[in-house]
């Protein structure tokens, strides 16, 4: 039995995911682009996995690299979904344009207002066919200011704000 491609989509269409910016530098210029795939592998070593397809410009950066940077997104960062997801297009030529990103250990970008981020060094690179999956050393890594904030999930092909539930059941307002 051969399973459909619109089928295999429409299923993991129903996968809700976290949402994070993946981000690296070379030669001066920051790259980024939202990942689905993204997941702790251990935490002693602390190792994370961040899949990036061939096509894609930043896969070619975090390759050469060795380096990068993933930030967590908030509820509140539809708009930074939407630029780094490549949804508006005004922001093509710079996804970072106008964002005061930090640095840590490796200087890759950190986005501004993230729920958490983690810095990595890659230690493994398993290539499949049209991605990469790249394994990362954690070597730095915080919350962010918004921290306890609702994250920002994907599912069913759109950006949604997770509504969290408090101890006693009532929801907790995003």
């Amino acid at each position: 039995m051969t399973v459909s491609a619109e089928l295999f989509r429409e299923v993991f269409r129903r996968w809700p995911s976290g949402v994070a910016v993946v981000a690296s530098r070379r030669e001066g210029r920051a790259h980024g682009m939202v990942v689905g795939s993204f997941c702790s592998l251990s935490s002693e070593p602390p190792l994370v996995m961040v899949s990036a397809g061939r096509a894609s410009r930043t896969h070619d950066v975090l390759d050469a690299s060795g380096l990068f940077a993933v930030s967590i997104l908030s509820g509140e960062q539809t708009a930074v979904f939407e630029r780094f997801a490549g949804l508006d297009r005004a922001f093509d030529d710079d996804r970072f344009a106008g964002f005061a990103t930090t640095t840590a250990a490796t200087g890759a970008p950190i986005l501004p207002d993230a729920l958490a981020w983690v810095d990595c060094r890659v230690v493994a690179r398993h290539p499949g066919d049209g991605y990469t999956i790249f394994v990362g050393e954690v070597v730095a890594a915080a919350l962010g200011d918004a921290a306890e904030a609702p994250p920002l999930v994907y599912f069913r092909r759109r950006p949604e704000t997770l509504r969290l539930a408090a101890p006693s059941g009532a929801a907790i307002a995003p």
